[in-house]
């Protein structure tokens, strides 16, 4: 196979088209993964990293691809050294990351990646699904002698929706719940005028987004921090993405309004046969009518309106999330260490510091409390 070392953004740009047809033939094809939702990544959330992607070709066909970048070594995070993960990854909440590779050349693509990576330094890939490529390229290090650290980072419920429509769907609920969604959908219909708009207008993209901001900020105002739009660089990303998905036909983003005022409002992805609800907001002055129970109900209803196979609450393992959900897959986090000594001292400094951090953040959390600090909100839901 040929190698081609992608360092550069014009070079990022000029796979745009071979990406998103290389992902479709693999088996980690998801949204997560596009050249859209990447390369907008790697426009404002990069942060310091340098671009080390690798493309393999096979008489210049694209054949698979490493979404990789080289993060610094950081002082303030206690690593004194550079190591390689994925685009994509921190706070902006990509799931199902991985190598892509076509279907049916995994082995030699595998060997490939394995010889040219394993002169590379530490690899931490993380928000990896069971079976995933990279978890097989760890097993391809380790027979060149490298040492690996497997790690359960969250979990992802999902709603398996084949061969539901709304009434067998609800029917599916506990009782409880059940009752719960259909009292406060009729609750809302009976006191207001109710609407749920899907944005559809590239010209409403932007004030939808900023709608949709503004109530996840209001929801989380009394409770803490949330991590989702918390820097400009993050509002930026998701201005830019919600109209590159928008033009795709993935976006999904829905306002519900209230005798016309914004209640609430989900933003998902439709990608393939997988509805992925990714962020919510809502005005707290309607809490005591649930109007986030409500907006969750009716993207749920309008992902099996329009054949949806499956309703991915992505990562995550809020309480409500299970209420919607019965099933969830395990996400995993994989270190790699190369052989000898370099291998072993970044080890040794990266369990040093997970010892130093355990032991410092309950106390944290333990002067926090006592001084009534608000956690931060997880990034999603």
């Amino acid at each position: 196979m040929q190698i081609q070392q992608i360092e550069n953004a014009v070079d990022l740009d000029s796979l745009r088209d071979e990406w998103d047809s290389l992902l479709e033939r693999s088996a980690a094809n998801s949204v997560f993964l596009t050249w859209e939702w990447l390369r907008t990544w790697w426009k404002f959330l990069a942060e310091n990293r340098k671009l080390s992607l690798i493309a393999l070709r096979q008489d210049g066909e694209l054949i698979a691809l490493a979404p990789l970048g080289i993060r610094r070594a950081s002082i303030r995070q206690l690593i004194p050294f550079r190591r390689v993960d994925f685009l994509g990854s921190g706070t902006v909440g990509s799931d199902y990351l991985d190598l892509i590779v076509r279907r049916g050349w995994e082995g030699e693509a595998m060997d490939a990646l394995s010889h040219t990576l394993g002169r590379k330094r530490m690899l931490e890939l993380g928000q990896l699904r069971a079976g995933s490529q990279a978890i097989q390229l760890a097993g391809h290090l380790e027979r060149r002698g490298w040492t690996t650290e497997v790690t359960k980072m969250g979990t992802c419920p999902f709603i398996d929706l084949r061969g539901h429509s709304w009434t067998s769907y609800l029917s599916s609920l506990s009782a409880e719940h059940r009752y719960n969604v259909r009292r406060k959908l009729n609750a809302l219909a009976a006191h207001f005028e109710v609407t749920f708009e899907r944005v559809v207008d590239p010209e409403q993209c932007a004030p939808a987004m900023k709608v949709l901001i503004e109530l996840h900020n209001k929801r989380w105002k009394e409770h803490g921090r949330s991590d989702a739009f918390h820097t400009e660089g993050h509002v930026f990303f998701h201005d830019e993405f919600a109209m590159r998905a928008l033009r795709r036909g993935w976006l999904r983003l829905y306002v519900l309004r209230l005798d016309g005022r914004p209640a609430s409002a989900i933003y998902a992805l439709r990608y393939g046969p997988t509805f992925s609800f990714y962020q919510s907001g809502f005005d707290p002055q309607y809490s005591r009518y649930s109007v986030g129970v409500a907006g969750m109900a009716l993207s749920i209803k309008s992902a099996l309106e329009e054949g949806a196979e499956e309703y991915d609450f992505l990562h995550g393992n809020e309480g409500y999330k299970h209420h919607w959900a019965p099933e969830a897959r395990d996400l995993w986090r994989l270190r790699m260490f190369p052989p000898g000594r370099r291998g072993w001292c970044y080890q040794t400094v990266l369990n040093g510091r997970n010892r130093m951090r355990d032991w410092f953040r309950p106390r944290v959390a333990h002067m926090d409390g006592n001084m009534g600090v608000g956690a931060a909100a997880p990034t999603k839901g």
